[in-house]
């Protein structure tokens, strides 16, 4: 019972503007930012390496900057998120991609989907 009412509260405010996207795809998060009383939009391009799903759906980004690893969780019915852009698709045997932690170069290339 109380499960339903949770659910049904939660499907008014989900997203349904985002494209369908899962571990491996590349994808450019558009981020707002705001300094002082101005919004800007700041882009947070690399892997996903971890979606989970329910009421708190979220996804983790990785990218490399600067040659230091860079992390970042986003949930999907946050207002923060402007858009999402898929750039790459990819095919991965895994739900969960952190072995992506541990390589770099082109060690940690993804194969493309076909």
């Amino acid at each position: 019972m109380r499960n339903q009412v949770i659910e049904k509260l939660l499907a008014k405010t989900r997203r349904t503007d985002l494209p369908s996207f899962d571990s491996g795809d590349t994808v450019r998060v558009q981020v707002k930012i705001r300094e002082g009383e101005k919004e800007r939009l700041q882009a947070f391009e690399g892997v996903v390496i971890a979606c989970s799903k329910g009421a708190q759906a979220s996804f983790t980004v990785r990218k490399i900057s600067f040659g230091q690893g860079v992390e970042r969780i986003f949930p999907l019915n946050c207002k923060v998120i402007d858009k999402v852009d898929v750039l790459r698709s990819s095919k991965v045997r895994r739900a969960k991609l952190y072995y992506l932690r541990g390589l770099k170069g082109r060690a940690a290339r993804l194969r493309d989907a076909e």
